[in-house]
């Protein structure tokens, strides 16, 4: 502690005398109205460190004072992304139950065209494998489904139930291998039956001298009792005829993109 004294004797000198200098000055303030020598001389010497003081507070203030503005500003900044965030789900929502809307009017529309009634189903899975070409929707035999029964949607004919379970059924696409439907070529009346090929259809059984030109729509005959006449199946994409053959070789993708395919309508009844 001697130590500590002896080293820093002048420091500690220095801030007794000033100590003292202002207890003086603030005494003699008290009793006395005119200002000595002695007075003005402390205020002179002690204006500098006066001013340096009031600097001080006055920056740690402001300093303070931008902090918690910047606090505030800051939590007012998430408070209003998370309302952002909010209002862009929910406008996600709105936006896709208008387009679910549109997809259900359009799909209205058509069955009110075939006058035959109908259950509207949702698509929940989807095989797309090699070995098949299926979806399941979300209606079975509680609904009153029951196997064989036409699948639709607003652009054509997405297939036929093979299999039902009390809440979902599973549905044979038109374009898997084992189905065929009978068709027709609508501007010509052109008789064929369209087959399934994985990704899109062939029209088997078109006679060779038949009118057939890429760009025809293929629609079901009405033939077989399974889809209603005139249903879209697909547009004619390629048409070859062999030297020798007795029929063409046609090919049509389908009117349906399935990868895109959300809502569906069984036709449950017969003609009204």
């Amino acid at each position: 502690m001697g130590e500590l004294l002896r080293r820093y004797r002048f420091l500690w000198l220095a801030i007794i005398l000033l100590l003292a200098t202002v207890i003086l000055y603030s005494y003699n303030l008290r009793q006395k109205t005119a200002t000595t020598f002695f007075e003005r001389a402390v205020l002179t010497f002690a204006a500098p460190f006066q001013t340096s003081i009031d600097g001080i507070v006055d920056s740690t203030t402001g300093i303070w004072g931008n902090y918690l503005w910047l606090v505030d500003a800051r939590k007012r900044n998430l408070e209003l992304e998370q309302e952002n965030r909010q209002m862009q789900s929910q406008l996600r929502q709105v936006q896709e139950v208008s387009l679910q809307n549109e997809r259900l009017r359009k799909l209205l529309a058509f069955v009110d065209d075939l006058d035959r009634p109908a259950l509207p189903a949702q698509v929940i899975g989807e095989d797309a494998s090699n070995w098949a070409r299926t979806i399941i929707i979300d209606k079975g035999t509680q609904a009153g489904l029951r196997n064989g029964l036409p699948v639709v949607a607003a652009q054509g004919v997405v297939g036929r139930i093979i299999k039902t379970a009390p809440a979902s059924s599973r549905v044979l696409l038109v374009t898997d291998a084992s189905s065929a439907v009978a068709a027709l070529i609508q501007r010509t009346r052109t008789r064929g039956v369209a087959r399934g090929r994985g990704d899109n259809l062939s029209v088997e059984y078109a006679l060779r001298n038949a009118d057939i030109q890429i760009g025809d729509l293929l629609v079901t005959s009405g033939m077989g009792g399974v889809f209603p006449k005139g249903l879209p199946l697909g547009l004619v994409e390629s048409v070859e005829k062999d030297q020798f053959g007795l029929f063409q070789q046609v090919k049509a993708a389908p009117t349906i993109d399935f990868s895109l395919l959300e809502e569906v309508m069984v036709i449950v009844g017969e003609d009204q």
